[in-house]
């Protein structure tokens, strides 16, 4: 498309909106829906393998409980992306630009540095989860479980999502058919997962709605506590009931954190900027963002991310998995446990039986000498030869500890569509839901890859568009494509999403302090600043995202088995920030210009 026919296009869509505000509400809220765009691609990127894992592992470690989380996690998520629509729209400058220029290229750089790190690392989840899709739910008979299988899994994904990406890059045709192809990924994540639900709900007499609707009380108990689900069986566990409940609390703690990331990334807040100036996008286009963000992004990622928790919740939670227990099907048959499972339920024993061996203590706690002697000992235990003394080990344990172990396996998402068959039928279960985490996969790594184009062409200072844009799309597929072959032996691929996006969430304040002062600059914003009560209730919601986002990261670090070189690293980043601030102070380096629009 010419530039302009592409000037041309912005204004017809300008004046759409201007009409539609002087005919009342209806008609601007049909032309908002008619121009939405950016909005759905934030939900194509959130709506990914770390938000399915988040919702995957609320449901089975507390139930209905944290049904609020995801939800709240997105509203501050929103207030952010919000601003940043605002500031992005209130000036002609490329926010990383505005950035370097009038705040920080401290936290320029570091927004996008962060960006494009996550972009590398968030799309192997994706791609695991997706080939896992197409060779357990969606087509075992032609992908199978074998390295060749792998291999044309991983093909098809990139090729779709490279034949997507390279329709954004034709200009203002390629970028309304590419938005359209990803509205229609997440409306295909959206009824899958609603639609299992829904015919769970009618099947099954297993769906506490009242349960349900009252887990979207906030509710900060789990943060200290175990889910009170598992109180039962805590009260059997003797002496070692502590140890249980502490697993159990690290673990809620874990996947809290996760679902409050994968809510709203640091990635997400590079996307939004750049696919509303690609649009073409002003001042004339806020009220449109802001309903772009809620209807396109708010409402799918809740009732997606919804209907995953329930069906975990009501499938796992303090259910002990099949077969670990040397349970006994109809027939008197001893039931068969998934090797996945079997394997991480050892671990979690094994772990159990060295606390004991070890006398609760850690490595401070004793001598060197002793601390070897210990270390030997356990060696000793594991080793192949002596397998049957670590199993007689395993089950003297007693059955209430056994069963928590059995409880906190890490199922995927594969397992609960196995789980969910004798409910909602072979087709719901398998084909539907695995229809709708490829969706997810897809619409996820696309995005990541648009992304990833934006971020290169900034670092590198072009425009983004041509050779230069498409690059940078394809560098994540290099290593989303090792993704599936690096864990393809995980015990739980979606768990793969957990570390990762704790990762992620240490980079979230980043992108929010910065848009934070961007939002409070004369010299960015000009006469558009907010002022009054606007600018105090902007300043208070955005206040407390930071504040929450800031809790995320240290609280992330602080659980992270290298928590000392993670906090040296944010010491060492705000560090930086601050002395190159006083350095641009104290030589009048600040640019005096408006640059609002």
């Amino acid at each position: 498309m010419t530039d302009e026919a592409a000037n041309s296009r912005i204004e017809q869509d300008r004046q759409l909106i201007l009409d539609a505000k002087q005919r009342g509400t209806g008609a601007k809220i049909a032309a908002y829906t008619k121009l939405s765009g950016p909005g759905w691609l934030q939900s194509a990127i959130t709506l990914g393998g770390g938000s399915l894992a988040g919702g995957l592992y609320l449901g089975i470690l507390s139930g209905y409980h944290l049904m609020w989380l995801q939800p709240v996690a997105m509203i501050m998520g929103v207030i952010m992306l919000s601003a940043i629509g605002y500031v992005a729209l209130s000036t002609k400058e490329r926010p990383f630009a505005s950035i370097n220029t009038h705040i920080n290229p401290v936290l320029g750089w570091g927004w996008a540095i962060a960006t494009l790190m996550a972009n590398l690392v968030w799309i192997m989840p994706q791609y695991a989860l997706g080939t896992a899709a197409l060779q357990q739910n969606l087509a075992p008979e032609f992908f199978g479980d074998g390295k060749n299988g792998l291999i044309s899994a991983v093909a098809v994904l990139f090729v779709i999502s490279a034949i997507v990406i390279w329709f954004y890059d034709s200009g203002g045709w390629g970028i309304k058919l590419f938005e359209a192809i990803l509205k229609i990924l997440v409306g295909i994540v959206v009824l899958c997962f609603f639609g299992v639900v829904l015919k769970m709900s009618f099947s099954t007499n297993d769906l506490d709605w009242g349960k349900i609707l009252a887990g979207y009380i906030p509710n900060f108990s789990l943060f200290a506590n175990p889910s009170p689900e598992f109180s039962d069986v805590l009260s059997q566990a003797g002496s070692y009931a502590d140890y249980w409940k502490n697993l159990i609390v690290g673990n809620q703690q874990k996947v809290m954190i996760t679902a409050a990331a994968t809510a709203v990334g640091i990635n997400m807040t590079f996307l939004l900027p750049y696919s509303m100036r690609a649009k073409g996008w002003d001042k004339d286009f806020r009220g449109l963002a802001m309903f772009d963000l809620s209807t396109g992004l708010f409402v799918p990622f809740v009732l997606a991310t919804s209907c995953v928790v329930i069906a975990a919740a009501s499938q796992f939670h303090a259910k002990p998995a099949a077969g670990l227990l040397g349970e006994k099907n109809a027939e008197g048959q001893v039931v068969q446990a998934d090797p996945g499972l079997l394997g991480q339920y050892n671990k979690l024993l094994d772990n159990r039986i060295k606390e004991e061996l070890f006398d609760n203590r850690s490595k401070a706690e004793v001598s060197p000498e002793e601390w070897r002697e210990l270390q030997k000992k356990w060696s000793e235990l594991q080793r192949k030869d002596k397998g049957e003394a670590l199993q007689a080990k395993r089950n003297e344990l007693p059955l209430p500890e056994r069963t928590l172990a059995a409880m906190l396996v890490n199922r995927d998402a594969f397992q609960l569509a196995a789980a969910l068959k004798p409910l909602a039928g072979a087709t719901v279960s398998q084909v539907v839901f695995g229809m709708g985490v490829v969706a997810m996969a897809i619409s996820t790594i696309i995005i990541l890859m648009l992304i990833n184009g934006f971020v290169f062409c900034e670092m590198l200072g072009v425009e983004p568009r041509g050779t230069f844009h498409r690059i940078g799309c394809y560098m994540p597929a290099l290593t989303g494509i090792a993704g599936p072959f690096i864990w393809g032996d995980s015990d739980a691929k979606a768990w793969l999403a957990v570390p990762t996006s704790m990762f992620g969430m240490v980079l979230l304040p980043i992108a929010y302090a910065t848009f934070f002062f961007m939002m409070n600059s004369p010299k960015i914003l000009g006469d558009r600043i907010p002022k009054g009560g606007k600018r105090v209730a902007w300043n208070l919601a955005m206040g407390i995202s930071t504040l929450l986002a800031t809790f995320g990261c240290v609280w992330s670090i602080k659980s992270s088995p290298f928590a000392t070189y993670g906090f040296i690293a944010l010491g060492a980043f705000i560090g930086l920030a601050i002395i190159v601030h006083f350095m641009r102070m104290a030589g009048g380096s600040h640019s005096s210009d408006t640059q609002a629009d």
